[in-house]
């Protein structure tokens, strides 16, 4: 019992460097960032991408939109009672919730594409890990 009180405790390690996995190596290729802050050719091919598909992504909801109001007329032309309550629900109460749905699509493929360009264009080594949210539960 002595002999257990008289050992010393473990001795402690100091690591005063770096490790390994976290050092930071220069990437293996230049990043698009740095292409498209210096205007390059390449740079400018990235920005034309992602104004082309958000273009594609404005024309397609822009379309649907026009399919849902201009429609609209024909319905009411082939309808025999053009003045009766069709007319009101369809634009009071039809219209709204599909304007809305194609407004959200907009903003959730656009979001995506923002969300695609960036991850290619930021350099993995510079991506920060996402706060997690405490559990409420």
């Amino acid at each position: 019992m002595a002999e257990e009180q008289q050992q010393s405790p473990p001795r402690r390690e100091i690591v005063t460097g770096v490790p390994r996995g976290a050092r930071r190596r220069p990437p293996a290729h230049t990043p698009a960032r740095s292409e498209i802050s210096e205007q390059t050719t390449l740079g400018a091919t990235y920005v034309r991408a992602l104004m082309r598909s958000q273009l594609r992504v404005a024309l397609g909801s822009l379309a649907g939109l026009v399919a849902l109001i201009g429609t609209l007329p024909l319905v009411f032309a082939l309808s025999r009672d053009a003045s009766g309550p069709l007319v009101w629900v369809a634009l009071g109460v039809l219209v709204y919730p599909v304007m809305w749905l194609i407004a959200r699509w907009y903003v959730t493929r656009a979001e995506r594409n923002e969300a695609d360009f960036t991850g290619l264009v930021m350099d993995p080594a510079d991506t920060l890990p996402r706060p997690s949210l405490p559990d409420l539960a």
